[in-house]
């Protein structure tokens, strides 16, 4: 058995879970998701015990590695639609700057013109420093996609390794390189 997908995911009280055909949706405060199961798990929500349970149909490896997956993205949509995700962002370089207009986050990078990202559908962008070092956070219930869009955000402008400038993770340690070393003196 996969150690993960055995263990039952606990449900909490303001979470409505509801298994149909071949997908389970999950309805919280903080949003709903929906996941499509592969045909040869199967899943179970017992309502006395408020747990979900996952099966498989065999033991054959990739059923294995499935059953284990299908029990973590229900219990992070268990976890998202209760407390949700987020990520936070450090922009550091002089004149970097970023503001959300409507549904684009628009990034000033140091490139001839500005860069606009579409926020995708569920996701929520709090700018709290416009400028340097600018932070944002990007928060919403679906693990997957805060993940997806914090990286798209970042792949904007990494961080560079010899001043540190670009879009960092909070808490990201960056490797520094040492500059170019100048002599003293005319050869």
């Amino acid at each position: 058995m996969s150690r993960i997908g055995k263990q039952p995911v606990t449900v909490p009280s303001d979470v409505k879970v509801s298994i149909s055909n071949n997908a389970v949706n999950i309805e919280g405060p903080k949003g709903k998701l929906c996941q499509v199961l592969q045909p040869d798990i199967g899943v179970e929500y017992l309502q006395k015990d408020r747990q979900i349970i996952v099966k498989r149909s065999s033991d054959e490896k990739y059923h294995r590695a499935l059953h284990g997956l299908m029990r973590s993205l229900i219990a992070n949509m268990v976890v998202g639609v209760t407390k949700g995700y987020s990520k936070n962002l450090e922009i550091v370089g002089l004149g970097y700057n970023a503001k959300v207009q409507g549904k684009n986050l628009v990034l000033a990078l140091g490139y001839t013109h500005p860069v606009n990202l579409e926020i995708p559908q569920g996701i929520k962008v709090d700018v709290t420093n416009p400028t340097n070092p600018a932070r944002l956070t990007i928060s919403g219930p679906d693990k997957q996609v805060v993940g997806q869009f914090s990286a798209v955000v970042r792949g904007m402008k990494p961080p560079e390794p010899y001043k540190g400038m670009g879009i960092k993770y909070e808490g990201e340690v960056i490797r520094r390189k040492a500059g170019k070393a100048f002599t003293s003196g005319a050869a």
